[in-house]
Parts: structure tokens; sequence; C-alpha cells
């Protein structure tokens, strides 16, 4: 969901990969709920770390422990940096689906504004507020 949000607020200005810690398959639910808001992430085959060619990667963001670790294995060789957002597994609540797919539905809303506010900080105030020098 992330490398999504990635694609679609960002386009090709930031190149977004994604990689899990074991093989899988798409997540139905994860679909589900990013149909929902008009991404579609359908065509997307899930990856693992040793699936990634490129390892020039200049920052790795991990959503669970494991991932963590793994990625700091990754890059001990690499001069990428490693930040690590706690997110809840969704795959893992129990229920009714539709108590699942509100799951999937925190999960996808909490990435999305992570990506947003963290690829594309604020940008500065105009120069005519308060506390900003004029031209």
């Amino acid at each position: 969901m992330a490398e999504a949000f990635g694609r679609h607020y960002f386009g090709r200005s930031v190149y977004f990969a994604s990689a899990g810690v074991r093989k899988g398959d798409l997540d139905p639910f994860a679909v589900a709920v990013m149909e929902e808001v008009g991404i579609d992430i359908a065509g997307f085959r899930p990856h693992t770390f040793e699936d990634l060619e490129d390892a020039s990667f200049d920052l790795i963001i991990t959503l669970s422990p494991e991932a963590h670790h793994k990625a700091l294995e990754f890059t001990r060789t690499l001069a990428a940096d490693v930040v690590y957002w706690p997110t809840l597994d969704p795959s893992v609540v129990e229920g009714s689906r539709e108590r699942m797919l509100d799951a999937y539905r925190l999960v996808r809303d909490t990435l999305g504004e992570r990506v947003k506010a963290f690829f594309n900080p604020r940008p500065p105030p105009p120069a005519d507020e308060p506390g900003q020098p004029s031209p």
C-alpha cells in the first residue's frame, strides 16, 4: 500500500519499491481497500528483499520489527537510511469481513498520510506572512 501511495502521489519524481520479509500472494483485502480510494494495485506482484535488483536505495522505510531487522542487514554495506514506521499488521485481525476491512482501512489511511507528509513536507509560508522577510 505504501508503494502504491508513493507512486500515486509522486509519480516518477521519487522511486518507490516495496518488499516483504516472506514470499506471499497479493492480499485481496489490500486490493479492496486501495480500490476504495481509487488506487488499483491488482496488478502488483509482491516482492521480498531478495527480489530487489537495485541495491542503491537512499532510504528504506520498514513497517514491522522483522522487516526493520532485515532492512538493517540489507543495508549493512550501503549508505542508506532505515526508518521504522510501526504499523499494525492487518492480516492478523480476526472477526467479520467488515472488521478485517476496517483494519486494512486504518493501515491504508495511516500509510497514505505518512507517505504524503514524509515525502512532501509543507512548503514554507509566503514571504508576506508575519515572521517572514519580504523580498
